[in-house]
């Protein structure tokens, strides 16, 4: 998965939200628990519907290369077009504003779909009953 900038995650528990670091975010699209940063809880991301969000971050992240190459060609062909006599000057710039434009409308676009909050809820970690028992002796030691 790619690292997409503005994914934040929202701990249900503490009320705090954070940016999501490459590792968080690997460890939601596998389904695994993480810590939270600031109430050290246990959090996963339960909701099916932003999960599909956050694996559909992939196809957002060929849009900007995608359009450097689409701008960068047809400024190409209107200037070409322009030199060999098929459009005015006007005609070229003009095509060249509107494909300016539609470059910057497109990125934009793109940006605003890849910002998300994913609401992270807090689980009661299930441990096995030989580390239970660890836990408990270490905790009668300790008395």
């Amino acid at each position: 998965m790619t690292t997409a900038v503005g994914i934040k995650g929202h701990c249900a528990h503490c009320d705090i939200t954070f940016e999501l670091k490459p590792w968080q975010l690997n460890a939601i699209a596998i389904k695994e628990p993480f810590d939270c940063p600031y109430c050290q809880r246990v959090l996963h991301l339960s909701c099916p519907r932003q999960l599909r969000k956050l694996r559909t971050l992939d196809h957002w992240a060929l849009v900007h290369p995608g359009m450097m190459v689409l701008t960068c060609m047809v400024l190409i062909v209107a200037l070409v077009a322009e030199w060999v006599g098929l459009v005015s000057v006007i005609g070229q710039l003009n095509v060249s504003l509107v494909v300016v434009l539609v470059h910057g409308l497109a990125l934009r676009y793109a940006r605003y779909r890849q910002r998300l909050t994913l609401s992270l809820e807090a689980v009661s970690p299930v441990l096995p009953m030989e580390q239970l028992a660890r836990i408990a002796c270490a905790r009668l030691s300790q008395q």
